[in-house]
C-alpha cells in the first residue's frame, strides 16, 4: 500500500464526526445469526427482508442502503464516463452499481449452497457476458470501485481487498472523497495486487481494463 493511501485511510478514520454513511454493523438487525455457522448464498437468498447484507467467506455483514449525496454523486460520475466510453465503442462490457450481487465462488463452484462470498460493490464492470445472470454476477468483475467512508475504510482495504484479489478482479479502485483522490490496484501475473498507485485531483486516471480511456479526476469529483 502506498504511503499516500495510508494517509487517506487515517484521514477517513479521524473525521468520522462529519456527515457520512451510517456505520456498518456486524450483526444483524432482524436476523438471527449463529456466529459458529458458515452461511452460503443459498442462505442469503432466504433472508426475505429489506436489509442489505454481504457474505465474506460465510460471515454475514449488514450494510446500510442509503449512501450520502457525495458518495452518490461520485459513483454517478464514474458510471457516466465509463458507460459513455463503452457505448461509443459498441463494447460488450456492462456497468452495474449497488445494490447488485456479485458472487465470488472458490474455484468453479456454481451451486448456491457452495458459494460463501457475496458482495455488493459500489460499481463493477463486467466484460464477460457469461458471468451475468438473473441473480447478478457469478465470478470476478474486471473492475470494482469502492467509495470510502469512515464506516467502510478498513473493510475495503482489508477483507474486501483480499476477497477481490483472491477472486481475480483485474482492477480495484478505492475512492477517497475527502482527498479528491483514487488509489488503483492492478492484478499481477502472480495473482496478487500490486502496491497501488495513488492519483490526486489535478491528474488523469487511466482505466486499465480499457485501451484509451483516461479520466480527469476533476470530472469524478465535480458537483
Amino acid at each position: 500500500m502506498t504511503k499516500k493511501t495510508e494517509n487517506y485511510l487515517l484521514s477517513e478514520e479521524d473525521n468520522s464526526d462529519k456527515l457520512e454513511e451510517p456505520t456498518i454493523a456486524y450483526g444483524l438487525n432482524g436476523l438471527s445469526v449463529n456466529p459458529e455457522r458458515r452461511y452460503s448464498y443459498a442462505d442469503y437468498l432466504t433472508w426475505a427482508d429489506d436489509k442489505r447484507r454481504e457474505l465474506y467467506n460465510g460471515i454475514v455483514y449488514e450494510l446500510f442502503s442509503a449512501p450520502n449525496s457525495i458518495h452518490a454523486r461520485i459513483t454517478s460520475n464514474i458510471i457516466g464516463v465509463v458507460w459513455w466510453f463503452v457505448r461509443k465503442r459498441k463494447g460488450k462490457c456492462k456497468i452495474f452499481h449497488a445494490p447488485f450481487d456479485v458472487r465470488l465462488p472458490k474455484g468453479k463452484e456454481t451451486d448456491d449452497d457452495k458459494i460463501f462470498t457475496v458482495v455488493q460493490p459500489d460499481i463493477c464492470v463486467i466484460c464477460d457476458p457469461s458471468k451475468i445472470d438473473i441473480k447478478g454476477c457469478l465470478g470476478a468483475p474486471d473492475l470494482i470501485v469502492e467509495v470510502q467512508s469512515p464506516s467502510t475504510a478498513k473493510r475495503d482495504m482489508d477483507e474486501k481487498f483480499y476477497l477481490y484479489e483472491d477472486a481475480g478482479v483485474r482492477e480495484y479502485w478505492i475512492v477517497f472523497p475527502k482527498q479528491n483522490a483514487v488509489t488503483v490496484f492492478l492484478l499481477r501475473e502472480n495473482g496478487k495486487f500490486d502496491a497501488g498507485t495513488a492519483y490526486e485531483y489535478e491528474t488523469k486516471i487511466p482505466v486499465h481494463i480499457f485501451d484509451g480511456l483516461e479520466i480527469p479526476l476533476q470530472e469524478l469529483f465535480e458537483e
